[in-house]
């Protein structure tokens, strides 16, 4: 499964979009929710992007964001895509594709079985779906928050538009859960970091080998 693309989120610091860009990382994350520690501004995020090379895709991380917002990201920032972290509409996401002119990609989260028929819903106007693990009742922090659900949920499952698995993936256990689920993209933040928004180049490596080295494993 050499082909699996891995997209770190939370992106700060110039380094650490050089060093996603050494280890092969097809996407970066700027995070624009103001209770993250990995929150950057407009002006910061212009930045970062300026460092990424060509075929890197930059992606602006929004939760229910206004159009106020969503203008000011997108005058200032050289972004690829909108990933949409929030309880957004299917019409609101169909909203902001048609607005924007870019692609979007939904943030939904999974705990249990009665979670997965909203997948279907927002497949039909989201360009890519990120699978991820649903916020504990009370989080700050509506993802990111490093905690895997149970994979076998979404095993063998395919949906009409492309996704990509979150939720708690790490260097030791990213292999596992593309072998049981089938995902072909993967996405990550604080498991590569040595302090909130700080990466490390090494781990960044390591994960993304551990990642194209997956390979099918049966369920558990």
């Amino acid at each position: 499964m050499a082909d699996v693309r891995v997209k770190i989120c939370g992106i700060t610091r110039e380094a650490d979009v050089e060093a996603c860009a050494e280890a092969g990382v097809a996407y970066i994350g700027l995070n624009f929710f103001p209770k993250s520690p990995r929150s950057v501004t407009p002006a910061r995020a212009r930045d970062l992007a300026a460092c990424a090379p060509v075929g890197m895709a930059k992606v602006v991380l929004v939760v229910d964001p206004d159009d106020a917002l969503l203008d000011e990201i997108t005058n200032v920032v050289p972004l690829d895509m909108i990933q949409l972290h929030g309880a957004e509409s299917p019409d609101r996401v169909a909203a902001v594709r048609a607005r924007y002119g870019l692609p979007v990609m939904k943030a939904l989260g999974i705990g249990t079985a009665e979670d997965l028929p909203k997948i279907d819903a927002y497949a039909g106007v989201a360009d890519q779906l990120l699978i991820d693990t649903k916020a504990p009742k009370g989080a700050v922090l509506p993802g990111g928050n490093g905690l895997p659900f149970d994979w076998r949920l979404i095993a063998g499952r395919r949906w009409a538009r492309p996704w990509m698995l979150a939720g708690g993936l790490t260097v030791d256990n990213v292999a596992t859960a593309i072998g049981m689920t089938g995902a072909r993209q993967v996405d990550l933040a604080s498991a590569v970091e040595i302090a909130p928004g700080i990466k490390d180049a090494a781990l960044i490596r390591r994960f993304v080998a551990a990642a194209q080295g997956a390979k099918a494993v049966p369920l558990l």
